[in-house]
């Protein structure tokens, strides 16, 4: 039987006890989706919240234009559709699955928080780092060139998905630059010539889907 990976440092499902992750458990439903699979759709009113217990997701949203806008890259651990299920109101986002994944459906998440105290606390503690790390981005945006911008997703995700291997750091990254664009809000083009300029440096490798970063130091310097 394959074990299910750890959850990631941070998110939801690690801050709770073995206890508190049996009672959300029985709370809901197993569920999986394939690869490109919407999760959860932007402006649907559904009522159900997803604890991800394997795989990665993205949430996006779109402007007026139609352009996608990649908000945030979750993984094993993430509660998602919170927002919606707590105030009954239509999804902020779209979620969809970067890789096959799968996670727990919980209906009634307001009863669940209702009957654990302490969970709800971790929880508007979780809601208020996010909100910190969207004013973060905000900032990024205003004060980084789109290479800076890009190292700094490149940093983010080594940190958080990057596995050892000769002399660098690989991630497996399951983003197409046009979606590494929608999360750095710059255009392909310019997503495209700041990988060229950061393979140039050394900082890194580029494969399809993948990147290995030899230079960790380096690209937060350079994100900086």
């Amino acid at each position: 039987m394959t074990s299910q990976p750890s959850p990631e440092p941070g998110e939801f499902l690690s801050l709770l006890t073995a206890a508190e992750i049996a009672d959300l458990t029985a709370a809901g439903r197993k569920r999986r989706w394939d690869r490109g699979a919407t999760v959860m759709a932007e402006g649907d009113t559904a009522d159900w919240v997803l604890v991800l217990t394997s795989g990665r997701v993205k949430v996006s949203s779109h402007t007026a234009g139609g352009t996608e806008v990649v908000l945030a890259i979750r993984g094993p651990g993430a509660l998602l559709g919170e927002m919606s299920g707590i105030s009954d109101e239509p999804r902020s986002g779209t979620v969809t699955a970067l890789e096959p994944v799968e996670g727990v459906v919980i209906r009634d998440f307001a009863g669940f928080l209702n009957e654990h105290g302490r969970v709800a606390v971790l929880l508007l503690r979780l809601v208020v780092g996010r909100l910190r790390d969207a004013d973060r981005k905000r900032v990024e945006y205003g004060a980084f060139d789109t290479t800076g911008r890009v190292a700094t997703r490149l940093v983010e995700l080594a940190e958080r998905f990057g596995e050892p291997t000769n002399g660098g750091v690989k991630v497996a990254l399951p983003l197409s630059q046009d979606e590494l664009a929608g999360w750095t809000g710059a255009s392909r083009e310019a997503v495209s010539k700041a990988l060229r300029s950061l393979r140039d440096r050394g900082l890194i490798e580029t494969g399809r889907r993948r990147v290995t970063i030899y230079d960790l130091e380096g690209l937060r310097r350079r994100a900086r």
